[in-house]
Order: C-alpha cells, then sequence, then structure tokens
C-alpha cells in the first residue's frame, strides 16, 4: 500500500468521543479543511485560498478543529516578524465511537457522511461519473461487524494514496441497519 506522509507526526485513528468533537466535524468547512490537510500541514492563509473563503473565517473554523483535539500546530516560521502557523491533522482517520457514558448529550444530528456524499455527488451522477452500489443482505450482528473492519482497512488504504491528478474523489462507503424486507421462510 502506497504511504503518503504529511511531513509530521500523527495518529493512525482517533475515536471521536466527546459530542463538541462529532459537531466539529460536522460543519462542511471544517469537513474541507480537514480533507485538504490529508495532502500536507498548511497555514490558515494557504487553506483560505483553497477554499476562498476570508481568512478571519478559516482561522474561527481552524480553532474550532483545534480546540476539539482534531488539528495541531505542526512547525512554526516567521513572516515579517509574524510567526505563522501550520496546522496538520492529529490523525489520518477520524470515527465517530458509540462508547459515550450515559450522561453525555446526544451528539447532533448534522453529521451523516452520507447525506455529505449525496450533496457532493449530485455534480457527477448527473455527468455520468457516479460509481456506486447498494446491496442488502440480511446477516448477523458479528457478520456486521466484521465487514465493517474490512471496509475500515479500505478507506485506511484509500487515505494513504499519494495525492495526485487533478481530481479530488470522494468514497462514502458504510454498513447499517435498515428496515427492507424479507421473504417469509420456506414452507415445508
Amino acid at each position: 500500500m502506497a504511504d503518503n506522509p504529511p511531513g509530521y507526526e500523527l495518529a493512525d485513528r482517533m475515536a471521536l468521543t466527546e459530542p463538541a468533537q462529532v459537531r466539529a466535524i460536522g460543519h462542511p468547512l471544517r469537513t474541507t479543511i480537514l480533507q485538504l490537510l490529508h495532502e500536507r500541514a498548511a497555514t490558515v492563509t494557504e487553506l483560505a485560498a483553497a477554499v476562498n473563503r476570508p481568512k478571519s473565517t478559516v482561522a474561527h473554523h481552524v480553532d474550532v478543529l483545534a480546540r476539539n483535539g482534531l488539528l495541531q500546530v505542526v512547525r512554526t516560521r516567521k513572516v515579517r516578524a509574524i510567526e505563522e502557523r501550520f496546522y496538520g491533522r492529529t490523525a489520518r482517520m477520524f470515527t465517530v465511537s458509540a462508547e459515550r457514558s450515559p450522561t453525555d448529550e446526544e451528539p447532533t444530528g448534522d453529521f451523516n457522511d452520507f447525506e455529505v456524499a449525496a450533496r457532493e455527488s449530485a455534480a457527477a451522477f448527473e455527468n455520468g461519473e457516479l460509481w456506486g452500489f447498494i446491496r442488502h443482505a440480511r446477516i448477523s450482528e458479528d457478520q456486521a461487524s466484521e465487514f465493517w473492519r474490512r471496509m475500515a482497512e479500505l478507506v485506511e488504504e484509500f487515505d494513504r494514496l499519494p495525492r495526485s491528478g487533478e481530481t479530488v474523489y470522494g468514497f462514502a462507503i458504510g454498513v447499517y441497519p435498515t428496515e427492507y424486507p424479507t421473504l417469509p421462510a420456506e414452507e415445508g
């Protein structure tokens, strides 16, 4: 598997257990910032230029991510007597953990990877450039967990691909329980 190190130390995975962390990644601009930082560490100025937003707006969102442990300052440099900070991710992959104490507030309903993927993929669908599958299978919870583990490995492989080419591709993957109909047991 190709490994594309961002030039600083970071964990492979980080489980988000606090509702504030989940809310932090639920904002589309913050998700974009995190994705940009897969390539390398960047300054607020560089991030603002990449997303075509004011530096003050990007600085606010970087601050939210840093306060919640998703970003860190990985190096600094002096630019005309001002210390410029380079921000990097704290982990290659963030997962939302279901392990919270009963007193924790529930995460807001504004973070759904598939909602984001549906929004992002609309233009690709219209242009005939969307590749996708949806399948349903009646399986045990243990089988679903094992399948999820294997999917997480594929996501890690995708995350580690060297950044190249002109197009940024999205990759959505998941497994979830449904109310999909099933056939009754065969008679006799």
